[in-house]
């Protein structure tokens, strides 16, 4: 009898520090709630509806590309071919384009002109906060003082001095070039740009960005470095 009343206050105490363990680790270790509101919520999801239909525009292109090998004679294949190859180097931004678009100047403000303020080139870290502002964009093509700007393309500091794609970018003043896929998508990043906050953090390196309205045609050169084959070989015919 005394051994079964030991066995159940044992239970009892053990189901007690069960429950206080519990209890001790949901006070610890609380469920975190998010606290956005709706708004960011809802810019969150607009991102990932926009990031969807692009990754089915590029499914569709590749679907067309493959369809079009399958429905070409095994004599029209090469020249397929090369149309991808000449899509994909446009794409990498080894080409001229010429399109719709803007150009800015990046140049020293007036105040620092009238005070005598020297101008030194400009940080890595503003130009960089300027790109990924202009990123918002899809679509786009840029050259920042005549050099070719891409997903390849680097922005770093080599000897104290900012660079794109290992060449010094030019004391202000020097200029970007922006080229959108229509002359309506141009208008938006124009618009964009005049209202953004970028202003003030160039104005705070005693520089201003004159943005000039949309024009029809603008060029950008290619990039110049030419891309290497290191582990493709050409078979010979009949292979």
């Amino acid at each position: 009898m005394k051994k079964r009343i030991n066995m159940k206050f044992t239970l009892v105490l053990l189901l007690i520090g069960f429950m206080i363990a519990v209890q001790y680790n949901s006070l610890e270790n609380p469920e975190k709630r998010d606290t956005r509101d709706i708004w960011a919520i809802r810019q969150e999801l607009a991102e990932e509806k926009k990031m969807h239909v692009e990754l089915l525009s590029e499914v569709r292109e590749l679907d067309r590309t493959i369809s079009s090998y399958r429905s070409l004679e095994e004599t029209s294949a090469g020249q397929a071919l090369k149309e991808t190859v000449d899509k994909l180097r446009e794409k990498a931004g080894t080409t001229d384009i010429v399109g719709p678009g803007i150009v800015i100047e990046v140049r020293p403000s007036a105040e620092s002109v009238a005070y005598g303020i020297p101008i030194t080139s400009i940080s890595s870290d503003l130009l960089t906060r300027f790109v990924n502002d202009v990123n918002r964009f899809k679509g786009i093509d840029m050259e920042i003082d005549g050099k070719r700007y891409n997903i390849l393309s680097s922005i770093r500091v080599i000897n104290g001095y900012t660079s794109v794609n290992g060449l010094n970018v030019s004391t202000p003043p020097f200029t970007i070039k922006i080229i959108s896929q229509t002359i309506t998508d141009s208008e938006k990043l124009y618009n964009y740009l005049l209202a953004s906050s970028i202003h003030d953090d160039f104005y705070l390196d005693n520089l201003v960005l004159d943005i000039h309205p949309p024009e029809e045609d603008i060029m950008i050169r290619g990039w110049p470095e030419q891309f290497e084959n290191l582990y493709l070989n050409e078979l010979s015919k009949g292979d």
